[in-house]
C-alpha cells in the first residue's frame, strides 16, 4: 500500500467518513463551494474556537467583533477594492481553459503559450473579485452592494466604537471570525481556493514607530499558534514578500506556508497595514479616526495596523493533510495489516472519546451507555456497538477520535475499563471513577509523536 499523502486521499476520506461534500451534489455540484459534513463542522468549530481562544482569551489586550457581511459600498472604495482587487486572467482559445496570469510560467505567458494543451492564450485582461448584488425592491444600480470579500474592514470601521465603548487603549486588537466571499474563476485543490470561505482575522493597533517591534511580535506569536496546534513544524515555512509582491496598502508582510500535497502555499499572512486603512476610511467618511494618546500628552495620530489573517476553512485542509496517515500497524504474510488514521489533536478532533461495548447483551451495551452519558457532559463522544471491537477501533481511527474506551466484562465486575489510545494504540485499564480525569489530564499532556 502507497502510504503518500495525496489529495485524492483526502477527498476520498473527507466525503467518506462526512467531513465535506461537494455543494449541491445531486444537481452536479456547484463550483468553488462545498458543505461540511457531521465531522467537518465538528472539525471546523474546534479550530475556530482554538483560535478565538489564542487571540481573546489569552491575550488581554484583544477584543471580538461579528461585523455585517453587508456594509456600505463606500468601504469598499476606500479600501482600494474597487480599485485594485482584481485578478490578472488569459483564456485558451483551444482547451477553453481559463488561467491567472500571474500563476504561468513568464516564458509561456509571453509567448502567449497554454501551459495545458500549448494552444494560444487570449490577452490578460483583469476581473474583479468582489460579488456584486442588489439591496432594496429595484435593481436599477442605485443599491449597488458587495458581498465582502474579506472581514477585516468590518474591524477598520468599528475600531472606534471599540475603543470608545471598551476603553482600549494602544496597543490593542480585535478579533473576527465570519464568511467572506471572492468571484475566483480558478477554483482548485478541494476547499483550498473557494468562492466562499471563513477568515480568522486580528487587526492590531499599535503607535506609529512602534510598529515594526509589534510586527515582529505577532510574527512570533502565529507560528506558537501552529506548534500548539500539534502539526508537523517541518511542514512550515515563512515566506517573505518582495517589493513586487506587496500589497498596496502593506509596509512589510509574511506568509505562513504549509506543504500541502500540491506544494508550498500559502496559509496565513502578517501584515504590517501601516496607517493606511484608517486613514482611507478617515479620507473617504469625513470622520475623524485619530487616536488621543492621554499618556503622551494627549496626542493625535491615526494608529498602524498589525494584521494576522488566516483562512479558516483553509487551515481545516491544511490540518486534514497534516494528520492523515496509512500506518502499517503489522505483518500479515502476503496481506499487511493497514490502518487510516487521523492524528489531530484532541482538542481539535470532531470525536474526543469513543465508548464501544465489547458486546451488546449481558448488560454491556447498557453499561456502555451509561459511561457515554456520565462522559458526554465534558467530551465529545460517539458510540458504537457494531461489529467486531478491531473494526470499530479502525472506524474511529478514520475520524481521528484519540481515546476509545471498550467495556468487557471486566468492568462489570471491578469497574474498570479499557482506555485505547489512537495514535500508539496502547491499551490500558482504568478505573470508571477515574476516567474524565485520565482523559482531561491526556489532552493537557497531549505531544505529537
Amino acid at each position: 500500500m502507497d502510504n503518500t499523502v495525496t489529495m485524492e486521499k483526502i477527498v476520498s476520506l473527507a466525503k467518506r467518513r462526512g467531513f465535506v461534500f461537494q455543494s449541491s451534489e445531486i444537481y452536479g455540484g456547484q463550483a468553488g463551494a462545498w458543505d461540511y459534513g457531521p465531522a467537518g463542522i465538528e472539525l471546523k468549530n474546534r479550530i475556530q474556537r482554538f483560535w478565538w481562544k489564542e487571540m481573546t482569551q489569552l491575550h488581554d489586550d484583544i477584543v471580538g467583533l461579528d461585523a455585517a457581511i453587508l456594509m456600505h459600498p463606500r468601504v469598499w472604495e476606500a479600501s482600494g477594492h474597487v480599485e485594485n482587487f482584481t485578478d490578472p486572467l488569459v483564456d485558451c482559445k483551444k482547451c477553453k481553459q481559463r488561467f491567472r496570469a500571474d500563476q504561468i510560467d513568464p516564458e509561456k505567458l509571453e509567448k502567449k503559450e497554454c501551459p495545458e494543451c500549448g494552444g494560444e492564450l487570449t490577452d490578460t485582461r483583469k476581473f474583479n473579485l468582489m460579488f456584486k448584488t442588489n439591496i432594496g425592491p429595484v435593481d436599477d444600480g442605485t443599491g449597488l452592494i458587495y458581498l465582502r470579500p474579506e472581514t477585516a474592514q468590518g474591524i477598520y470601521v468599528n475600531y472606534k466604537n471599540i475603543a470608545q465603548s471598551n476603553r482600549m487603549k494602544l496597543p490593542f486588537g480585535i478579533a473576527q471570525v465570519g464568511k467572506a466571499f471572492r468571484n475566483e474563476i480558478v477554483t482548485k485543490n478541494f476547499i483550498f481556493r473557494t468562492c466562499e470561505f471563513e477568515q480568522m482575522e486580528m487587526q492590531y493597533f499599535v503607535k506609529p514607530g512602534q510598529d515594526e517591534t509589534w510586527f515582529d511580535y505577532w510574527r512570533d506569536q502565529r507560528w506558537k499558534y501552529y506548534e500548539k496546534l500539534g502539526v508537523r513544524m517541518d511542514k512550515l515555512r515563512w515566506h517573505r514578500h518582495g517589493p513586487g509582491e506587496l500589497a498596496h496598502y502593506a509596509k512589510d508582510a509574511y506568509d505562513i506556508e504549509y506543504e500541502f500535497p500540491m506544494g508550498w502555499k500559502e496559509l496565513e499572512g502578517v501584515h504590517n497595514r501601516s496607517d493606511y486603512d484608517l486613514s482611507r476610511h478617515q479620507q473617504f467618511s469625513g470622520k475623524d479616526l485619530q487616536y488621543i494618546d492621554q499618556d503622551d500628552g494627549n496626542a493625535r495620530y491615526v494608529p498602524y495596523i498589525i494584521e494576522t489573517s488566516a483562512g479558516l476553512t483553509r487551515q481545516l485542509l491544511m490540518v486534514l493533510c497534516d494528520a492523515y496517515e496509512d500506518q502499517k500497524v503489522a505483518d500479515k504474510g502476503n496481506e499487511d495489516d493497514w490502518r487510516t488514521v487521523l492524528h489531530f489533536h484532541p482538542e481539535l478532533a470532531p470525536v474526543t472519546v469513543a465508548v464501544l461495548p465489547l458486546m451488546k447483551k449481558d448488560g454491556l451495551a447498557e453499561l456502555a451507555q451509561d459511561i457515554r452519558k456520565d462522559l458526554k457532559e465534558d467530551f465529545p463522544t460517539d458510540y458504537d456497538q457494531g461489529g467486531a471491537i478491531g473494526r470499530r477501533y479502525r472506524r474511529q481511527d478514520e475520524i481521528g477520535t484519540p481515546f476509545c474506551v471498550t467495556i468487557d466484562y471486566q468492568s462489570k465486575e471491578d469497574g474498570t475499563v479499557t482506555v485505547r489510545y489512537r495514535d500508539s494504540m496502547e491499551q490500558v485499564r482504568v478505573p470508571r471513577a477515574e476516567l474524565a480525569a485520565r482523559i482531561r489530564a491526556d489532552i493537557k499532556a497531549y505531544k505529537r509523536a
